[in-house]
């Protein structure tokens, strides 16, 4: 096997980013989890600018993506991504709180893999995050670079 892709997790909220990197790791998922707190820092990082400019080439095996994010939200990154023939094809799973049926809409519309609504519930936080870890970043075939 290849080496294992990096999970993108794109949260600004520490108690939810803490949540989030337990539950993965409650699973062993091997692959590394890169943190970016805003959706400009989730761009520089995907296109390798900034902070990011030295990082190895290549898309994460998925960005989890939360909706409500200062500098740019996540239907904006979204909406950048799909339209980046770079990165296009990234596996992008909404990681929100948001119920809000506009929201829901959007991401569809614009091309989302998945909306997960993150539950109140620490328990059942913590099991729908480790079924996501599973799927996107184990499960799931991603498409090959540059396609």
């Amino acid at each position: 096997m290849s080496d294992l892709k990096t999970i993108l997790l794109a949260e600004d909220n520490p108690k939810d980013v803490e949540l989030t990197l337990e539950a993965l790791a409650e699973h062993n998922l091997a692959n590394h989890v890169t943190i970016v707190k805003d959706g400009v820092e989730t761009m520089e990082y995907l296109r390798c600018e900034g902070t990011y400019k030295n990082r190895k080439k290549g898309n994460p095996a998925v960005l989890l993506l939360d909706i409500k994010m200062p500098r740019m939200d996540g239907i904006e990154v979204l909406k950048a991504i799909r339209s980046d023939p770079a990165l296009k094809m990234l596996s992008v799973v909404m990681l929100t709180s948001s119920r809000e049926e506009p929201d829901l809409k959007k991401c569809y519309e614009l091309g989302v893999n998945a909306y997960v609504v993150k539950p109140v519930d620490f328990t059942d936080f913590i099991e729908a995050v480790k079924q996501v870890g599973i799927f996107w970043a184990v499960i799931n075939e991603v498409p090959p670079e540059g396609g």
